[in-house]
């Protein structure tokens, strides 16, 4: 869990619930009409003693983006589009029954996440994965998730993270040329006292003044607290370079926050080939925004370097790993896109209103899968460090 002296909890309101959305005044009985097509509006109904639903066509304003300029970090607009009213009914129902599946704490499962359809068809899934010695358990899944489709994948074994294979023709880490401005990108190799990771691009707070420089937390190794522990920067030249100590450590995110104790400032930006700029990060609704049109994702990693790839899930429950499951994942991509040294990158993407080039992160990189039957790499989405704890890229 968090750390008692982590930022205090903020709501960003990149991410409207539905009891949000149909409160909001004048969209009210407009969502309600399109929601009526997509079986969610019955329990709507229910739940806000509402039951003079119609059937009608609509939009409905979304959030997409969090963004800021690079003068001010820390001042963050909101982003929004209009999106068909029955594909945001069918997302938002993936959703909620997805956090409910998760709180239900059910028998044998191990994970699950929401996969939005295309804005033609309008629909969404669920996939979750079960213990394959688990009985009747597609029974009970079915009765919880009622309306939505499910792909119910069954794991005979997981066995155990360390059982990974590495790639023996990677090639050797991406270590920074230089930072002759004092500023250090992210997408380049990092070192803790144990491990090797990948740097991410500056990570913002509204209560702080400086950027944080940030990497995966288990790179840390199993301490019960990391506060204080450095991060270092190799160079290309062989030399090293301070970053930075942890402040705050999110074990359950798999990050850490670090402050800088000297010269060198984390850059709000990522090396791929020539330094991007980071413009702000994707909202769960930009996520879905993404997944729904079929573009792509890309990462710069130090050991993978740069990969691409489509979202496979989205709102992600990962129980795989630890005795604790992990909420506001993403999948995406194929798990040979990540490998030893690579936690701690960043996914992004190309921000549609950036002429000179600029980016959005959508989450961290920091496991892949291991066993049989799927492909993917996960993390903790960016969303969900501004909803829990105010933080953004």
């Amino acid at each position: 869990m968090s750390r008692d002296s982590d930022p205090p909890r903020t709501d960003d309101r990149g991410v409207a619930t539905v009891r949000d959305r149909l409160a909001e005044g004048p969209d009210r009985r407009e969502f309600l009409r399109a929601a009526a097509g997509t079986g969610y509006a019955l329990g709507v109904a229910r739940l806000l003693g509402v039951e003079d639903v119609l059937r009608a066509d609509g939009e409905v304003e979304v959030v997409t983006a969090l963004v800021h300029d690079e003068d001010d970090p820390w001042s963050v607009t909101r982003r929004t589009k209009s999106v068909p009213a029955r594909w945001y009914a069918a997302v938002s129902k993936a959703f909620e029954v997805n956090e409910a599946l998760a709180d239900r704490g059910l028998a044998g499962y191990l994970g699950s996440a929401v996969v939005p359809g295309d804005y033609d068809r309008g629909g969404a899934r669920l996939t979750v994965e079960v213990s394959a010695d688990v009985n009747d358990v597609r029974e009970a899944l079915e009765e919880i998730v009622g309306g939505v489709a499910l792909d119910v994948e069954a794991i005979d074994d997981v066995g155990d993270v360390e059982d990974m294979e590495n790639d023996p023709k990677l090639s050797e880490p991406r270590y920074l040329d230089a930072a002759d401005d004092g500023r250090v990108p992210g997408g380049v190799s990092c070192e803790t006292r144990t491990s090797m990771a990948t740097l991410a691009p500056a990570l913002f707070h509204p209560d702080h003044g400086k950027p944080f420089f940030v990497t995966a937390r288990h790179a840390f190794g199993d301490g019960s607290d990391v506060r204080g522990d450095p991060i270092t920067v190799p160079l290309a030249d062989g030399d090293t370079l301070d970053a930075g100590e942890v402040r705050f450590d999110h074990p359950v995110e798999d990050f850490v926050a670090a402050e800088a104790t000297g010269p060198y400032r984390a850059a709000a930006a990522i090396r791929a080939g020539r330094p991007v700029r980071v413009r702000g990060q994707l909202t769960r609704w930009g996520l879905a925004d993404v997944a729904a049109r079929g573009d792509h994702l890309e990462k710069v990693a130090a050991r993978t370097g740069h990969t691409t790839g489509r979202i496979s899930g989205i709102d992600a429950v990962t129980c795989f790993t630890d005795e604790v499951c992990r909420r506001g994942q993403l999948r995406w991509g194929e798990e040979s896109d990540l490998t030893d040294g690579d936690s701690g990158s960043v996914s992004y993407y190309p921000d549609p209103e950036a002429p000179d080039g600029g980016v959005l992160v959508a989450s961290f990189n920091n496991a892949r899968t291991w066993w049989p039957g799927q492909s993917y790499i996960w993390g903790t989405a960016a969303y969900r460090l501004a909803e829990t704890y105010g933080y953004h890229f």
